[in-house]
């Protein structure tokens, strides 16, 4: 292609490039908002709609992150609710992304979501617990390695040091710091990005307020479950913890 045609080209591909990022941040909203809402027919509705996408289009890691996102959340609420066996959401993110890696080795976002979905995955499947748990913390730490100040990946790290260490430990302290660590560097990022993943910061402000509550800290509590609520206002979980809070 000519340097003219190319630069005639020039314009309508930086709008095909906005429309996707702007595509791929509507999606993150419609998943994020399922999840808060506690929606589990959206966002199996979501779940079959990428589907059929990632069938029928060339589907690039976008697309199937999108869908692997899709697939982790709600799995999340299978598990709370008792709904339907979640392992099948989990175990489908995980493939998702080992399609979405082949794309791409070095995204320290699908490594890390894979690193989610595996340790969720870990919490359903008691015999291969050990073995998937492994498999997450490989992702973890490659995700870590490549980007260390990622928020999500430091939210996932602190949230299984936490699950694992004993209480009043030195590890439990130490994951507590990192995980104020994640909800510092959440505050830091976007929550409203387009063009990359820009979700967690309601998750991630609202454990730093269940283990401020846990440690009787309860006005430092309320302000975290209050910031959550400012990111995502119609999160359940973030108001019912205030409400539980309020009634106190």
């Amino acid at each position: 292609m000519s340097k003219l045609k190319y630069l005639a080209l020039l314009p309508l591909l930086l709008i095909g490039a906005t429309l996707r990022a702007q595509h791929g941040g509507d999606l993150q909203a419609q998943i994020v908002y399922a999840f808060h809402t506690e929606d589990n027919n959206g966002l199996e509705d979501l779940v079959q709609e990428l589907r059929a996408q990632v069938k029928t289009e060339a589907a690039d890691a976008a697309l199937r992150y999108d869908l692997a996102h899709a697939q982790y959340r709600l799995g999340l609420l299978y598990a709370q609710s008792h709904a339907h066996d979640p392992q099948a959401s989990f175990a489908g993110c995980i493939d998702e992304l080992k399609a979405a890696l082949e794309q791409d080795v070095k995204s320290a976002e699908a490594l890390t979501l894979q690193a989610a979905c595996y340790l969720e995955l870990a919490k359903q499947r008691k015999l291969q617990a050990v073995i998937l748990h492994s498999l997450a913390l490989d992702r973890l730490n490659a995700a870590l390695g490549l980007a260390p100040r990622n928020p999500r990946a430091v939210y996932f790290a602190a949230m299984d040091a936490l699950d694992r260490a004993k209480p009043g430990s030195a590890e439990q302290q130490r994951a507590f710091a990192q995980l104020q660590l994640a909800a510092q560097l959440f505050e830091q990022a976007s929550a409203t990005r387009d063009d990359a993943p820009g979700w967690g910061h309601a998750e991630a402000y609202l454990a730093l307020g269940r283990e401020l509550v846990s440690r009787h800290d309860l006005l430092n509590a309320r302000n975290w479950i209050e910031k959550a609520l400012i990111v995502a206002p119609d999160d359940k979980a973030a108001q019912r913890l205030q409400a539980a809070l309020l009634s106190h």
